[in-house]
């Protein structure tokens, strides 16, 4: 008979824990490394639409990922805390909705791209909360503790480097705009390296470096790698948003499959699938329509925006591990990823 494992604090763990929380680290590692592979190998000719192989991946990694956020409103819990806290959960992603729709009816274009280089560092920079979150699970579940100050601020160093690579380089965001800041790429790719220097000197002084917490920090501490390294878009930002968005799947549907009273097993998989497909089908229709002379299309366009956006927001209140509820979801869900 196999017998639970014992925790830190000798309490005992169902054995299926160790089993689940291989699941996540390794298939954190394998969907990280394989996107970013997977980028580069299908990555078009410059100015070429990408495949139907690389569109489907970008469509799993970008528009389906965000889609399943609105399954958390299916837990009565969160829909309880959003209605103790409407301002992020009610009223901020509400307001992003509807701005973002007037302004892209409102504002051409042409002009409307200026705007997108404020979005896109907030969407990266989104990228690199969930890249800390990540390592700093991989530590605390494999037993290394928490991270370090040198390995946090590293991740969000190097994570400034790689937004502000992006921003002075706006084609790498397939944007007409010329923010003629070009030749500040070389600096981005300073603060980059320095962060990068700074992870990696917190990792070397640290005591406990279990191999799947090395691979998932490193994965985190170098994620803006490829914007330095490639010249166009697709291999230089595809994977970026695969691997983050192939991370929050996996993470999310861990939760989701979580045994939850009242309900039949994998009915929480079951609902966020087609919440976040038929969700993801629908925002990726709308990211589409911001030539559109139609005013209403273009409408839609904006509120797409804004519902990424709103993404952001609610995310980073429910991801918020220093906050209790937080801590209560991921604890009732993927108690595994909390404790070694």
């Amino acid at each position: 008979m196999t017998t639970a494992s014992p925790t830190a604090a000798g309490v005992a763990q169902p054995p299926v824990f160790r089993t689940l929380r291989r699941t996540w680290l390794a298939g954190t590692i394998a969907l990280s490394l394989a996107a970013f592979a997977a980028a580069i190998a299908l990555a078009p000719a410059a100015g070429d639409d990408p495949g139907a192989a690389l569109g489907t991946l970008l469509f799993l990694g970008s528009s389906v990922h965000v889609a399943s956020t609105a399954w958390f409103f299916t837990l009565p819990e969160v829909r309880g805390h959003a209605r103790t806290h409407p301002g992020r959960y009610i009223v901020a992603p509400a307001a992003l909705v509807a701005g973002t729709a007037a302004a892209a009816v409102a504002v051409p274009y042409s002009r409307f791209q200026w705007a997108l280089l404020a979005f896109f560092a907030w969407q990266f920079f989104h990228f690199q909360k969930q890249n800390l979150g990540m390592a700093a699970l991989a530590g605390i579940c494999q037993g290394g503790g928490s991270l370090s100050r040198p390995e946090r601020l590293g991740i969000m160093i190097a994570g400034v480097g790689g937004i502000a690579g992006l921003l002075t380089h706006p084609d790498l965001l397939q944007l007409g705009v010329d923010a003629r800041l070009r030749p500040l790429f070389p600096a981005a790719l300073a603060v980059f390296a320095a962060g990068a220097a700074v992870g990696l000197y917190g990792l070397a002084r640290r005591t406990a470096r279990p191999r799947p917490f090395v691979a998932v920090y490193l994965i985190s501490l170098l994620f803006f790698a490829p914007v330095f390294a490639f010249g166009t878009p697709y291999p230089a930002v595809a994977g970026l948003t695969i691997a983050h968005g192939f991370q929050y799947l996996l993470l999310v549907g861990l939760l989701s499959g979580a045994p939850r009273p009242g309900h039949r097993p994998g009915a929480g998989t079951l609902a966020l699938t087609a919440i976040a497909v038929l969700g993801g089908i629908g925002l990726a229709y709308a990211s589409h329509l911001h030539g559109s002379p139609d005013g209403a299309a273009r409408a839609l366009y904006g509120a797409y925006l804004g519902a990424v956006m709103a993404h952001f927001v609610v995310d980073a209140g429910l991801w918020r591990l220093r906050d209790a509820f937080p801590r209560r979801l991921l604890d009732a869900g993927v108690p595994y990823l909390l404790k070694p």
